[in-house]
């Protein structure tokens, strides 16, 4: 989000100024420690202070590289790229001759620095450009990423450029506490051994909210939008507060964390687990699709998570593109509220897809007990990191008048028909 812009001046323009906010993160960022994260609530003008602490960087130091770090390459390249990054270099740098080179998503400047946008999803793309070294480093919406790949990308932090000390930057809406965001940056202590940092003043963060930004945003959207959230996201996404974990919920965190792995075994079968949502418009649940495989150990791994809010026949497409991707033995699908209408959009879709129709016939919670005490068993692993769904996993209680969790009830789907075809486990 811009910074605030001040009155017409008098050749007719509007002459660019940061808030009071930016300008305290703006001092923070460049002052001596080596890791800065700047979290909050939504729409805070984060990604708008952070992206120009890092042209600043660029033009200070000619020939320097930098580069901006997500967990997918398409919301990098979308919101920064495309969105933040040309905005605030149009106001903040009118004049500035940079250029946007759209087949490496790299941003040129004429002093011969460079800011690459990276997605860590896209593994060709991660190794051509993790084979360079970096001034600067920045992982936007970090509590995407897992902490094992942020300290792999922290090995390329090694440029020597001449007048400038070698930094990373992040930012984030606050997840968890259980979340390495915060074990890192507020208790200051490693997440690997739970071990003190052994240098904690290299790690600040300053937390900057949407009332700080309230003259970029459009009128009401503080009052009528993030306001009127459920308590825990307003909490979140308003006041930009780290949430305390729900210690009556099926799923912890660091159970969650202690089973992360970056890549997975041979595996022996593999099902897609297709939640579908009844209605179809802004305010209905996503269809959760969630891809899951065996190993010869008994043990899951979590592929994907592909949910979404779409239309019968776009979740349909989507659940058959993982079924290829991954050579599903089976798509499994739940038809309590759809009936013979989930078979026939598959069907449709790919009228060869294997499918098997699953029918709720015991609570959600009684459903999703036995795939919880997997996990405490250390029996099903996430390959990578799956913030909305792990985030569902986190917050559900099954006390009654809970939301109904779209993605939740995909991966229990899934790894109940991986666990019933294994005969050493017994789901009850």
């Amino acid at each position: 989000m811009p910074g605030r812009k001040k009155k017409t001046s008098g050749n007719g323009k509007k002459s660019f100024a940061y808030t009071s906010a930016q300008k305290s993160a703006l001092t923070l960022l460049s002052g001596g420690a080596h890791n800065v994260m700047l979290f909050g609530g939504s729409r805070s003008g984060k990604t708008f202070t952070l992206c120009a602490a890092l042209a600043v960087r660029a033009l200070k130091a000619p020939g320097s590289r930098h580069a901006v770090i997500r967990r997918y390459f398409s919301g990098v390249r979308s919101s920064v790229g495309l969105d933040t990054m040309p905005k605030m270099l149009n106001l903040r740098f009118p004049g500035l001759d940079w250029k946007f080179n759209r087949s490496d998503a790299c941003f040129l400047f004429p002093n011969g620095s460079e800011i690459w946008l990276l997605g860590l999803d896209d593994a060709d793309r991660s190794e051509k450009i993790l084979g360079k070294e970096f001034a600067t480093i920045y992982f936007n919406e970090c509590s995407e990423i897992s902490y094992d790949s942020i300290q792999t990308a922290l090995t390329r932090l090694a440029q020597k450029v001449s007048g400038l000390k070698n930094k990373a930057f992040y930012d984030c809406n606050p997840p968890s506490k259980s979340h390495w965001t915060y074990q890192v940056f507020i208790e200051k202590f490693n997440p690997a051994d739970k071990m003190p940092l052994a240098h904690p003043q290299d790690y600040v963060s300053m937390r900057i909210n949407p009332a700080d930004n309230r003259d970029n945003l459009p009128e009401h959207y503080i009052e009528n939008t993030l306001a009127t959230l459920p308590e825990k996201q307003k909490r979140r996404f308003l006041e930009g507060k780290f949430a305390d974990d729900d210690y009556e919920s099926l799923w912890k965190q660091q159970t969650i964390e202690r089973n992360r792995v970056r890549s997975f075994p041979v595996l022996e079968r593999i099902v897609i687990g297709v939640d579908p949502a009844v209605t179809m418009n802004i305010n209905s649940d996503r269809t959760g699709i969630v891809a899951a495989g065996r190993a010869c150990d008994g043990k899951c791994y979590i592929l994907e998570d592909a949910s979404c809010r779409a239309t019968p026949a776009q979740w349909a497409k989507k659940a058959v593109e993982l079924y290829r991707k991954y050579e599903a033995d089976r798509i499994v699908g739940e038809v309590n509220n759809g009936g013979d209408l989930i078979e026939t959009v598959l069907r449709n879709a790919s009228p060869d897809v294997s499918f098997k129709a699953v029918r709720a016939t015991r609570g959600k919670i009684l459903r999703a007990e036995p795939v919880a005490a997997l996990y405490e068993r250390n029996m099903v692993c996430h390959v990578g990191v799956f913030p909305e769904l792990e985030e569902q996993m986190a917050n559900y209680t099954g006390r009654p008048g809970t939301s109904s969790p779209d993605r939740l009830d995909a991966l229990v789907w899934a790894v109940t028909a991986l666990m019933e075809s294994e005969p050493k486990f017994i789901l009850a």
